[in-house]
């Protein structure tokens, strides 16, 4: 059993910068894919990045392409979401998200993920 720990979000202002952190439970997150997905009421959760734990390979959305950075501390099984130049639409619950499973062409729906951290709010404001 993973358990996935967010946390970084709070208050923010359009243009500002935020690190989100998820902590994982886990002796290694070597065959992991994590992602990042984000949520606000009444709508879908939306993909936002996501990294192959192997391959370190990263993948975003059109929407925080070019903003955000998805990176990883193997040491510390902790992956991060690098949030810059933040706008009002990035306001939402974000989530990290983990399995084993997720293959390359699947990684952007967040049924294929298992494991879900319980989220950390990020309001920004114009």
């Amino acid at each position: 059993q993973v358990q996935l720990v967010e946390s970084g979000g709070g208050l923010a202002q359009a243009g500002d910068s935020l690190t989100l952190s998820c902590a994982a439970s886990i002796r290694s997150l070597s065959h992991y894919t994590i992602g990042w997905f984000r949520q606000v009421p009444g709508k879908e959760r939306e993909f936002v990045a996501a990294i192959r734990w192997n391959s370190r390979t990263t993948h975003y959305g059109d929407s925080v392409k070019g903003r955000f950075t998805i990176s990883r501390d193997n040491i510390k099984n902790t992956v991060y979401l690098q949030m810059n130049n933040l706008k009002p639409d990035d306001t939402a619950i974000y989530y990290c998200a983990g399995d084993t499973g997720v293959i390359l062409s699947s990684l952007r729906f967040h049924v294929n993920y298992d494991y879900w951290g319980q989220g950390t709010q990020v309001t920004v404001s114009s």
